[in-house]
């Protein structure tokens, strides 16, 4: 890739890590690199992103774009730990996506299976815990056309986000690494046409379920 600005795209939101890159402000074909890591990332998070962009061209990147989840504990605090560093010491941009709302975009936008739907859900069953499920739609004025009109959450009850109850259709809250990166690297660059600002500090990894429950 030539020296122009970089967008970099972090996904860990499953048991696979993906990376991806892309020149900013260009409609290049990203280059996005998955890898089945499981409970391996804490080790190789840094080798892996160094296969598509070596360390010492980390400051050819201009903006970034990382998954908050829902995901592993480990693996999401990681990755967003990772970017928001590189975002505070190379003073570059950083926004922070959930992983449902990309999964979204891929439903709902360029012909997808919930095209036109103005309301949906995606959930995410977990056993002995409940359901985590957050609510989407098509939104003009939002990034990139769709919006989370409300943010993925724990519901105890049963499943009171089904169509027999809200008279919305749902689907499951299933990740595509490499497309949903794709999605992300999307995000990133209408970001950047929008001039938004991407302050790191508010970027933090989304736990709908907590760790410390029932100590």
């Amino acid at each position: 890739m030539s020296a122009e600005p970089l967008l970099l795209a972090l996904h860990s939101s499953s048991d696979t890590l993906a990376v991806g890159l892309q020149p900013l402000g260009t409609l290049a074909v990203p280059s996005v690199a998955c890898f089945p890591l499981g409970r391996r990332l804490s080790n190789d998070l840094f080798p892996c992103l160094e296969q598509l962009l070596p360390a010492e061209r980390w400051r050819q990147l201009g903006r970034l774009v990382v998954a908050t989840g829902p995901g592993g504990f480990t693996g999401t605090r990681l990755t967003v730990v990772l970017a928001r560093t590189l975002a505070q010491q190379l003073a570059i941009p950083l926004h922070g996506f959930s992983s449902p709302l990309l999964i979204a975009r891929r439903l709902a936008l360029g012909g997808g299976p919930l095209a036109g739907v103005p309301r949906f859900w995606l959930a995410q069953e977990l056993p002995r815990r409940g359901t985590v499920a957050g609510a989407y739609g098509p939104r003009p004025e939002a990034l990139g056309g769709l919006a989370e009109l409300e943010a993925p959450r724990l519901f105890r009850t049963p499943q009171p986000w089904q169509p027999a109850s809200a008279g919305e259709p749902w689907r499951p809250a299933v990740v595509d690494p490499e497309a949903d990166t794709a999605e992300l690297l999307a995000l990133g660059q209408a970001a950047a046409a929008a001039q938004l600002p991407g302050p790191w500090a508010p970027v933090l990894p989304l736990y709908p379920t907590s760790p410390v429950e029932g100590l």
